[in-house]
C-alpha cells in the first residue's frame, strides 16, 4: 500500500489532503520524514507505526476502541442537546466511519465500544447474540430482596407485553445495584428498576461480555482494543 492510501484508510482526510500532508513533510515512518506519497509499504500489520504532525499512530485495518464515557455526552454524530461522544476522539476516527456499538444515554457513564467494522458492530448489537452487559445503578430507595427477586424473575416494562428478566441482580450496598442484562431495549435498566419499585439515580456500565472497563482509564479517555480485549469480549 502506498503512503497516500495508507493515510486515507486511517482517516487523515481525502486522498488529496493525504498527499498534501506527505508533500508538506508532516509524515514520518520509523523516525524518517517521507515526502513521497507513492512510497510503498507492502507489509502492514499491528506493529507498523507512522507519525503525523509529531503524533504516533499504529496502523489498524479496522478500529476497535473502548471509551470511558462521561455523563453529558450523546452517542450520536448529530447530538440534539449535549456534546457528541465523537468530540472526545481524534477526528480521524469519524473520518474513517467509526460508530458506537450500541448506545448509552447521555447521563449514563462507563464502557462504550466503537468501531468501523460493520460485522463487529452488528455482532455486538444484535439481540440474537445475547451479549451480557453489567450495569451498576445508584438507586433512590434502599434495595430489598423483593426488588432483587423481581428483577431476576422478570418485570413487565411499560408498553411491553412480555416480562424482561435480569441474568443477575445483586445489591453491592444499600443503594448500589449490579444488574446483568442481555437485551438493549430503550432505557431498559432504568425502566426495569422502576418496574421493581425503585428509581435509578445514576447508571454506569462496567462490563460488556467478558471485557471490563479498565480502572486506569479516566472518564473521557479512550484506548485501542487489542486481541486479548477482543477475545475477552467474545468469551463473555
Amino acid at each position: 500500500m502506498n503512503l497516500e492510501s495508507l493515510l486515507f484508510t486511517q482517516g487523515f482526510g481525502s486522498r488529496r489532503q493525504c498527499r498534501a500532508l506527505v508533500a508538506d513533510a508532516r509524515v514520518s515512518i520509523s523516525g524518517t520524514v517521507c515526502t513521497d506519497a507513492d512510497a510503498d509499504f507492502p507489509v502492514l500489520d499491528d506493529t507498523f507505526r507512522f507519525n503525523v504532525d509529531g503524533v504516533d499512530w499504529p496502523y489498524r485495518e479496522h478500529a476497535y476502541l473502548l471509551l470511558n464515557k462521561p455523563a453529558g455526552y450523546e452517542c450520536s454524530r448529530d447530538p440534539q442537546h449535549h456534546l457528541s461522544v465523537f468530540s472526545l476522539l481524534p477526528p480521524q476516527f469519524a473520518e474513517r466511519g467509526v460508530q458506537c456499538v450500541g448506545r448509552l444515554d447521555q447521563d449514563t457513564t462507563g464502557l462504550l465500544l466503537l468501531s468501523d467494522d460493520g460485522k463487529f458492530v452488528h455482532l455486538f448489537t444484535s439481540p440474537k447474540r445475547k451479549v451480557p452487559k453489567v450495569y451498576v445503578a445508584t438507586t433512590r430507595h434502599p434495595l430489598d430482596d423483593t426488588q432483587l427477586q423481581a428483577l431476576r424473575d422478570g418485570v413487565l416494562l411499560h408498553g411491553e407485553t412480555k416480562a424482561v428478566a435480569a441474568v443477575n441482580a445483586e445489591a453491592r450496598d444499600e443503594r448500589t445495584l449490579a444488574l446483568t442484562v442481555m437485551e438493549g431495549k430503550y432505557h431498559q435498566v432504568k425502566r426495569m428498576i422502576a418496574a421493581s419499585g425503585n428509581r435509578c439515580e445514576a447508571l454506569h456500565r462496567e462490563r460488556v461480555g467478558g471485557l471490563a472497563l479498565p480502572s486506569t482509564l479516566a472518564p473521557g479517555a479512550w484506548q485501542w482494543l487489542d486481541e486479548n480485549d477482543l477475545g475477552s469480549l467474545r468469551s463473555g
